[in-house]
């Protein structure tokens, strides 16, 4: 069973119906325009690796299939996690869009010629999100990547892995990762292009909490720049949830969860704080008859479901989301401060609405977070 068919639908009052940016209708002579590579790099790109010889029609013609079906089921798989129709055609090569004069939300690099591009419309910074699976899902070589870009002086490839897919590992990682990414500004200076797999989800995620936390826009105007340049779906609850994070603390509260039943060999949780891919086994316990789950999360509502001798199911009797366009039912549990009128209750309010904004002493604190923040490379 595709774990993913029971992810929750969202979307946002401020996605464009239509957008002619969509990457799915870029040209490959687009991205071959943008490419141009100078003559002193060409005799530099004598680093990158090269095959000699001529390939097989029959062999091309098969790995462009290949590639044509692993973007079929990509592709599928994101408009089914993101609850939007999106599409991404890896066989069409590197696309990419400005957001700003400094700042580019695009595609993942695909062979160490893609540095050369970037090179040329002024790149300073690549910051890549992606992880080592979703680098191999495609065969891309990171590390051709990263040793190419690391011969030049004047362009840095940079890792901030997050989780494709995966709303609450976004929401974990940003602060962290846009810590990393305005350091690396900082110091690189020029244009930063920022890449996840297809540049629809978390490298648009990424840029937005940049723009909103670093470059002094209120969230609803960085979106509405982010979308006017690129088509795409950042998940606005995860750029509202870690802002209250990194404001009010990440504060945990225990949460239990039970299945009733001896007439199971497995019980098992999906989604809550580990996405949809994954699940957290129960442990039974004899004396209750029960299976049961600890488990400590951070404020804010999570979505799950019971798998059960690998049957997917809900419980009627914990609250349940509406039934989603697929005809599925999540059950859910709302995480909150013990005390609603508290200061930090009241500041992770004020931030989930539909325009949030900061105060001066609030960015100062996001920026001051930021740079005290560690490396994780």
């Amino acid at each position: 069973m595709n774990c993913l068919h029971n992810i929750p639908r969202f979307r946002s009052s401020f996605l464009p119906l239509q957008d002619s940016k969509c990457c799915a209708n870029i040209s490959p002579c687009v991205v071959n325009r943008m490419g141009v590579i100078t003559a002193a790099d060409q005799r530099r790109s004598i680093s990158m690796k090269a095959t000699n010889g001529s390939t097989p029609v029959t062999n091309v013609e098969g790995a462009k299939v290949v590639e044509e079906e692993k973007s079929d089921e990509y592709s599928n798989n994101m408009t089914e996690a993101m609850g939007a129709v999106l599409t991404y055609r890896h066989e069409l090569g590197m696309n990419y869009n400005f957001i700003r004069p400094d700042l580019i939300v695009g595609s993942c690099l695909q062979t160490p010629a893609d540095v050369d591009k970037l090179r040329v419309i002024g790149v300073k910074t690549i910051f890549c999100l992606q992880k080592d699976s979703d680098l191999e899902y495609f065969d891309v070589d990171i590390n051709a990547i990263r040793e190419y870009a690391s011969t030049f002086d004047d362009i840095q490839h940079l890792r901030a892995e997050i989780r494709d897919f995966d709303t609450f590992d976004l929401r974990l990682r940003l602060p962290a990762v846009v810590s990393k990414l305005h350091k690396a500004v900082n110091r690189n200076g020029g244009v930063t292009y920022i890449h996840c797999t297809a540049g629809l989800g978390r490298a648009p995620a990424t840029a937005l909490a940049y723009m909103f936390w670093v470059q002094g826009y209120n969230l609803k105007e960085a979106l509405d720049i982010l979308l006017g340049k690129r088509f795409c779906f950042p998940k606005l609850e995860s750029v509202k949830s870690a802002t209250a994070d990194i404001l009010t603390g990440r504060k945990k509260k225990p949460v239990t969860l039970t299945w009733t039943g001896d007439n199971c060999s497995t019980v098992e949780i999906s989604g809550l704080d580990i996405g949809w891919g994954l699940k957290i086994p129960l442990s039974y316990d004899e004396e209750q008859g029960l299976w049961v789950l600890h488990r400590e999360l951070p404020e804010g509502c999570y979505e799950y479901k019971y798998v059960v001798d690998g049957e997917w199911l809900y419980k009627k009797d914990e609250p349940v989301t509406p039934i989603n366009k697929d005809g599925h039912i999540n059950n859910y549990v709302q995480v909150s401060d013990d005390n609603p009128e508290s200061i930090t209750a009241k500041l992770r309010e004020k931030l989930m609405v539909d325009e949030p904004d900061l105060t001066k002493n609030e960015r100062l604190i996001i920026r001051q977070f930021l740079e005290a923040c560690p490396d994780d490379e």
